[in-house]
């Protein structure tokens, strides 16, 4: 039965998108995504699995999947010229008020995006805290090609951070 039909199937919905939607913009913004673009990407996905919620099995690794297409499916906008004031905050809640970087997670995220994409796209699942082989399984990969993304991964990302092995500072 469809979730907007079973007030059940909405519950578990509401309640797991409060508890994700933060977690899931942050995946979208290791890929190098703007919180903007992460946050619609992140919007879109939920959307999708509204719709579908009585069916999805894995729903953390099925958001990440529809949110990552989502944002390569965004195209550049133009600006628009604003022709009336822009009210000081929306009337409803914007999930990006959850998602507050630190500098050292805002450099982290800078270095990511420098990342070649297969190799972000592998980080991104490793640090939402999926295992080599759901990683696999997932992108369809083989367990030794994500353990060997992981580790190229890291060694540019210590690199681009100046980070020794040891993991101190230059």
């Amino acid at each position: 039965m469809p979730a907007h039909q079973d007030e059940a199937l909405r519950e578990s919905f509401s309640r797991y998108y409060e508890q994700h939607m933060a977690s899931l913009i942050r995946f979208v913004m290791r890929y190098g995504a703007s919180p903007h673009e992460a946050a619609d990407a992140a919007q879109a996905a939920f959307i999708e699995g509204f719709r579908v919620w009585h069916l999805i099995e894995s729903p953390g690794a099925w958001l990440r999947k529809v949110a990552f297409r989502q944002y390569l499916r965004q195209a550049p906008r133009p600006q628009e010229e604003l022709t009336a004031e822009v009210p000081d905050r929306p009337a409803f809640s914007c999930p990006l008020d959850r998602v507050v970087l630190a500098d050292e997670e805002k450099q982290v995220y800078e270095a990511l995006a420098q990342l070649p994409m297969r190799q972000r796209q592998v980080m991104a699942w490793r640090l939402d805290g999926y295992s080599t082989n759901e990683i696999a399984e997932t992108l369809d990969m083989q367990p030794n090609a994500v353990r060997q993304n992981v580790a190229r991964a890291r060694a540019l990302l210590k690199d681009i951070l100046g980070l020794t092995s040891a993991g101190g500072a230059k």
